[in-house]
């Protein structure tokens, strides 16, 4: 996997026909394309179609959480989309996970949200986590992990952590920002280098690419960032 192949782009925050003309900039330069809720939502599995016609792997991220029999069904009627990952809720327990693994094929892993990276120390404290970020992420990671997948989506603050517990997994982290990019609502951030040392195999990079004066010159840019991280 080259540093191209690396970068992911959300479409979020975009109308379908919008979302899907960025795409098409953007697919010369970047490595696939991250398909969230609030465009399912909008565009339907039309929309997500589109995007998967451009060629480059999609990852859909609408973070099934369920009881089993309904994420299992989920996850059969994302087979026939074409996409290539698709995120379920680790929190939704190893009996959810199992039923949802038991659905998914070759062409489409798994990959497992441990812990938004929105949430900080202080935020899960509210919800009622005793355990800090990192612990409740690893704790997550070996439910999915002993569920049999092979993927996981969590920051690049516990990423180090995961890729010791799942060697050959893939690995994806949102929230990368280089050092001069806003955070945004996002709490737990680390630069592509940071990501890459973690064991990140997926760089996924939303606002400061999508929402920049040029898109396809802030995309790149993180690839050569992401290449001078491979080169260290």
């Amino acid at each position: 996997m080259n540093a191209r192949e690396r970068l992911y782009i959300p479409l979020d925050q975009l109308e379908p026909e919008a979302a899907l003309t960025l795409a098409r900039e953007l697919a010369p330069e970047v490595g696939g394309f991250k398909v969230g809720m609030d465009l399912f939502y909008q565009g339907g599995p039309q929309a997500v179609q589109e995007v998967v016609r451009l060629g480059l792997p999609v990852f859909l991220d609408l973070k099934l959480h369920d009881i089993p029999q309904t994420v299992a069904r989920g996850v059969r009627a994302v087979r026939r989309l074409g996409v290539r990952y698709l995120t379920v809720h680790a929190a939704g327990g190893e009996a959810m996970l199992r039923a949802a693994q038991a659905e998914a094929d070759e062409d489409l892993r798994l990959l497992a949200v441990t812990l938004l990276t929105s949430i900080d120390l202080q935020a899960a404290r509210a919800i009622g986590w005793q355990e800090t970020p990192q612990e409740i992420v690893l704790r997550l990671a070996r439910i999915a992990h002993d569920a049999g997948l092979k993927g996981y989506i969590t920051s690049g603050e516990e990423a180090a952590g995961i890729r010791l517990l799942a060697k050959d997994a893939v690995i994806g982290v949102p929230g990368v920002r280089r050092a001069q990019d806003a955070a945004g609502d996002q709490r737990r951030v680390v630069t592509p280098r940071a990501a890459l040392r973690a064991g990140a195999d997926l760089i996924i990079v939303g606002r400061p690419i999508t929402q920049a004066a040029d898109p396809v010159a802030a995309a790149k840019a993180f690839v050569e960032e992401i290449a001078e991280g491979e080169a260290v």
